[in-house]
């Protein structure tokens, strides 16, 4: 087994495509300072390790494995989402996703499992079967999954192209064997050509694409999203990294007045 922090200094660099010299320079240190880290020659400081993850963009988690590779504790906790000290972030999460409503948002851990839904996303669930729904509910497999909502996108080829590509970039950059394993399952997951079903209402004006949109089916007509995702800023907690928020905006005005038709 590889020990000390320079075997995964060192992989974290090469990944990032960065020279010892440009970290270096990033870091106000010097090449010969990262050599020596990496060779094993010498200890960084503790500030010195999280002054380098910071500059190769290492996850919190992976932050924490640095730290103890070189000898020091962990400087980020993983509190349990349902624990009393996350008590107001999940308030806030939910207070966020339903004042979003009539537009669907959701809140996802690292491997793309549901946190908190609001009734927008319940909404495109509708007629999903309940053994996709079960929990740990999974956005990526209720969505490319042959019986979730992969038939009712109708450009469901653009559309899981992109969601794989999603997948992809946060492999890489999280080294996580449990989303490269929900990759290589939805990604086998058979889909259909996806013809246009006669029957469906589409939007009567052509809109200008400015993002790739989703155009999912929903109770006889086309509804067209726009994804966008957030995250939380300088966390310093392992989960509150690696939660994310996702919106869907209406991508045509035909899409935003149904949504608003279904406000009391």
């Amino acid at each position: 087994m590889t020990k000390g922090i320079g075997p995964l200094l060192r992989g974290w660099r090469e990944q990032r495509r960065v020279s010892q010299l440009e970290l270096a320079s990033r870091a106000e240190s010097s090449a010969r300072h990262i050599s020596f880290i990496e060779t094993g020659r010498s200890r960084p400081s503790e500030e010195m390790v999280l002054r380098l993850a910071e500059h190769l963009d290492v996850p919190v988690r992976e932050r924490n494995a640095l730290l103890l590779a070189a000898g020091y504790a962990p400087r980020y906790r993983e509190t349990p989402l349902d624990d009393p000290a996350m008590g107001a972030l999940r308030e806030g999460m939910e207070r966020l996703i339903q004042g979003y409503e009539p537009y669907p948002a959701i809140v996802v851990d690292a491997t793309y499992n549901v946190v908190a839904a609001n009734r927008g996303i319940a909404m495109l669930l509708d007629g999903v079967p309940e053994h996709l729904l079960a929990p740990p509910l999974n956005v990526m497999r209720v969505t490319l999954h042959p019986e979730g909502l992969a038939p009712r996108i109708r450009n469901l080829h653009e559309w899981r192209g992109h969601l794989l590509d999603q997948m992809g970039r946060q492999i890489a950059l999280r080294r996580s064997e449990s989303l490269r394993v929900l990759y290589e399952e939805v990604a086998a997951y058979p889909y259909p050509d996806n013809p246009n079903p006669e029957g469906v209402e589409e939007s009567p004006e052509p809109v200008p694409l400015i993002a790739l949109p989703m155009r999912i089916e929903h109770d006889g007509r086309v509804l067209s999203f726009i994804s966008s995702i957030s995250t939380f800023n300088t966390p310093m907690d392992v989960t509150v990294a690696e939660l994310a928020i996702e919106t869907l905006l209406p991508a045509d005005p035909a899409t935003a007045k149904y949504l608003q038709s279904l406000v009391p």
